[in-house]
């Protein structure tokens, strides 16, 4: 997908984050732009007063294209996603009719997962979204990272210049909040290197000084934080979320029709097996079954990119991986509940 998926963490993650915990307030806002139709009760479906949900709905208007691409699978429309992105804002869902986005026909599959509902974070889902982001661009560097070491620079660049196009700015209040020193200008650094000067020995130490520079904004939570698997569980699913979205972007009939974008989800399901990794034992003690329902599913997620070059078929299809993702899903959400009721 072309650049700028990034503008903001999508709502819907968002909903996975309210979905996930009891613990923090969310609420919800009008979105800047005049919506002539919202209401309390669209506030309400987008995030419930309890803090649960069972919607998940994504914001036209500042979501990212990995997430704009469920509409684009949904619909059948090929480059839906980037049409979306073109027309903004909206005043309200059913602009993207008057606009002429898509048909009324095709605005009614979608019209319970779209809002413009604003939703603001505190507490853990806010560390949750945050740290989510951060999971983005560490997913992104570290497919980059593999394709430098095959010597494909041309291919890496995309994947170094996200993180600094499309997420940075969208974490960058929260980086500040945090006092994290900022690190956007080795990443613009680190891309104008690769771009032109690909065989330059400044690209590994600055790859490296990147890789540290998200490593510390992370550290930035606190270490207790990082290491409980109700946390983590919440980050792995915002990550296999995005990956699910961008591997079903990726796929146009029975092929893999976009390499980058198989590349995105490559390498945040990557990130997110080494989350998991961190947290595993305490899993397997505290929750045997979900600990193994989870470790099976990301195994077989895992063969579905077997390596950073696209092979010439698809190992599974976008549904065969939504299963797995879902499976993951679900056994965490048994985690997370049953942490919710003893906390």
């Amino acid at each position: 997908m072309i650049r700028f998926r990034y503008i903001c963490l999508t709502i819907a993650s968002a909903i996975i984050f309210a979905l996930t915990s009891c613990n923090g307030t969310q609420t919800a806002e009008n979105s800047t732009t005049p919506a002539a139709n919202s209401s309390p009760q669209a506030a309400t479906e987008a995030v419930s007063h309890s803090g649960h949900s069972s919607k998940k709905k994504i914001n036209i208007n500042n979501a990212i294209l990995s997430e704009l691409d469920k509409f684009e699978g949904q619909l059948g429309v090929p480059a839906l996603s980037n049409k979306i992105q073109a027309s903004r804002p909206y005043g309200s869902p059913e602009d993207l009719v008057s606009k002429k986005v898509i048909t009324q026909e095709q605005f009614d599959k979608i019209k319970e997962q779209v809002t413009t509902q604003e939703v603001v974070l505190t507490g853990e889902p806010k560390d949750v979204d945050y740290m989510t982001k951060l999971g983005l661009m560490k997913g992104h560097l570290l497919v980059a990272k593999e394709l430098l070491d095959q010597n494909q620079p041309k291919k890496a660049e995309p994947h170094i210049g996200h993180p600094v196009e499309e997420i940075y700015v969208d974490v960058e209040d929260q980086l500040n909040e945090r006092k994290v020193k900022e690190f956007k200008t080795s990443l613009v650094s680190l891309q104008d290197f690769v771009k032109s000067n690909p065989k330059s020995p400044k690209i590994k130490t600055d790859f490296t000084f990147s890789m540290q520079a998200v490593d510390g904004a992370v550290n930035a939570l606190p270490a207790d934080q990082r290491s409980q698997p109700r946390f983590v569980l919440q980050v792995i699913n915002g990550l296999l979320d995005a990956a699910n979205s961008e591997y079903t972007a990726a796929i146009a009939n029975g092929k893999i029709s976009a390499e980058i974008e198989y590349q995105d989800s490559r390498g945040f399901v990557n990130y997110a097996d080494d989350l998991y990794k961190g947290i595993s034992s305490k899993v397997a003690k505290d929750y045997p079954q979900e600990s193994k329902g989870i470790e099976a599913s990301i195994a077989e997620l895992i063969k579905v990119w077997p390596s950073a070059i696209a092979p010439a078929k698809p190992v599974k299809t976008p549904e065969d991986v939504t299963k797995l993702v879902k499976t993951i899903e679900e056994n965490s959400q048994k985690i997370i509940d049953s942490s919710s009721t003893s906390t």
